[in-house]
C-alpha cells in the first residue's frame, strides 16, 4: 500500500475546504494517509512565510475573497470571520495525534471535524468538551482528549521538523512515498493523477 504524509493545521481554512476529498481519493489509489498537524505560525516562521494578520491589507482582504469563493465552489459553508480564531491549536493536534495511534475510528471525519467546527459552526477548538465531541462523533473515545498530552506534544513538535525538512511551507500540505510534493486543497487531483501514474 502506498503511503503519503498529511500535513496541515487544525485552524487553516483551506485544510477545511479540502473537506474530505483527500480520503475518498486514498480510498480510490489504495494509498494510507499519515495525519501531521502541525504550529502553522511556527512553519512559516521557518519557511519565509506570514501570519494573515501581518500580511499586507491587499492580501488579506483577497485571502478572504478566496476562501468565499473555493467555499460557494465546493457547496460548502464558511465563516470568514470566525469567532474562536485563531486559538490555541495545540489541545486538538494532540487529541488527532492520540486517535491515530488508537486507531478504531474514522481520521478523515476527526479532522474535518475539528476544521469544520471552526470555520462553519462557531465553535472553540481549544475546548475540551468541543475534542471531546468530535472524536466522539469519528467514532474515538472522547477520552483520547485528556491521554497521551506528552506524546501528542511530541509528536506535534516533530512534525513541525519534519514538514521543514519535507520542504513544507504551509496548509494544507501534501507529500507522497517518494517526495512529490502538492499545496493546496485545489491540488487534490494533481496529487491523485500522480499516484496512479
Amino acid at each position: 500500500m502506498a503511503a503519503l504524509d498529511f500535513y496541515f493545521s487544525t485552524l487553516s481554512p483551506y485544510a477545511y475546504l479540502a473537506g474530505t476529498r483527500l480520503e475518498e481519493m486514498a480510498a480510490r489509489q489504495n494509498v494510507r494517509i499519515t495525519y501531521k498537524p502541525l504550529d502553522i505560525l511556527a512553519l512559516f516562521a521557518r519557511t519565509g512565510g506570514t501570519s494573515p494578520k501581518e500580511r499586507h491589507v491587499s492580501r488579506q482582504e483577497y485571502r478572504l475573497i478566496e476562501m468565499q469563493r473555493q467555499a460557494t465552489k465546493l457547496g460548502m459553508d464558511i465563516n470568514l470571520k470566525p469567532s474562536h480564531w485563531p486559538t490555541n491549536a495545540a489541545p486538538s493536534s494532540y487529541a488527532i495525534v492520540a486517535a491515530q495511534s488508537a486507531g478504531g475510528g474514522d481520521m478523515g471525519a476527526l479532522v474535518h471535524g475539528l476544521l469544520r467546527a471552526v470555520w462553519a459552526e462557531e465553535r472553540d477548538i481549544a475546548q475540551d468538551e468541543v475534542i471531546k465531541s468530535c472524536l466522539t462523533s469519528a467514532g474515538f473515545d472522547a477520552e483520547l482528549a485528556e491521554s497521551g498530552l506528552l506524546a501528542g506534544a511530541q509528536a506535534y513538535a516533530q512534525n513541525l521538523e519534519d514538514a521543514v525538512k519535507a520542504g513544507v511551507f504551509g496548509a494544507p500540505f501534501y507529500v507522497t512515498e517518494d517526495g512529490a510534493r502538492f499545496w493546496g486543497q485545489d491540488r487534490i487531483a494533481d496529487l491523485e493523477q500522480h499516484l496512479s501514474g
